[in-house]
């Protein structure tokens, strides 16, 4: 699915200010991600874009401000609610991929549909594995494939439940050029043939030409 700046966004952000310890650190642009549309969320170490993640997913509350996820505002629903709606709408990718090193890759993958209250599918897990050059791998331990397996493996968890936008944080970094630009293309290519919106929060300028749209942290006012 390509990119549709007719659609309705799986994302939107209006007046969010962030905030670490009480103290404001850094205020989020306004976004508006389509659905299968790309975003690079730039800034350097330090300037709240990890924060800004863990409030886009539902984890960490803004100062202020609105977040809606599909057209539902993700502030507004009680905890449970939210832990809920996290686990069915929201991909996560983190820079620690959190595999469980003692199951196989795909149960790997599987527990994110256990963990959102969904019987898992084995074949949309085995149609993910595929989609990502992993099929090969399914039965393997995690602990026992290879940092950028574990990678795919990660991107293939956070897809795995259809969700409407796509987080990952600094997915490039410690990779070298080549890696990078498979990995972006890879990332992006999943994400839009899942109709999800992908958000990528970095420090690194190279994500710059692999995406829609590039918008930077602000220090908070």
């Amino acid at each position: 699915m390509q990119a549709d700046a007719a659609a309705q966004p799986v994302l939107t952000t209006r007046g969010v200010v962030l905030a670490r310890s009480g103290r404001r650190i850094a205020s989020l642009p306004d976004l508006a991600v389509a659905p299968g549309q790309a975003v690079a969320l730039l800034g350097p170490s330090g300037s709240g874009k990890s924060t800004a993640l863990m409030a886009l997913a539902g984890i960490r509350a803004p100062d202020s401000g609105d977040i809606e996820v599909g057209g539902i505002r993700l502030w507004a629903l009680p905890s449970a609610a939210r832990d809920r709606f996290r686990g069915h709408r929201i991909g996560l990718v983190f820079q620690s991929f959190h595999l469980i090193d003692a199951l196989s890759v795909a149960a790997n993958v599987a527990i994110a549909m256990r963990c959102a209250g969904l019987s898992p599918d084995h074949g949309r897990v085995d149609s993910l594995l595929q989609g990502l050059q992993l099929a090969a791998l399914a039965r393997r331990r995690a602990d026992r494939i290879s940092h950028g397996q574990a990678q795919r493996v990660a991107m293939a968890r956070a897809l795995v439940n259809r969700p409407a936008v796509v987080l990952a944080d600094e997915p490039t970094s410690a990779l070298d050029d080549a890696a990078t630009a498979e990995l972006l293309a890879l990332l992006r290519q999943s994400a839009r043939a899942e109709g999800a919106g992908l958000l990528i929060a970095t420090h690194d300028r190279r994500v710059i030409a692999a995406v829609d749209q590039v918008v930077e942290m602000k220090a908070a006012a």
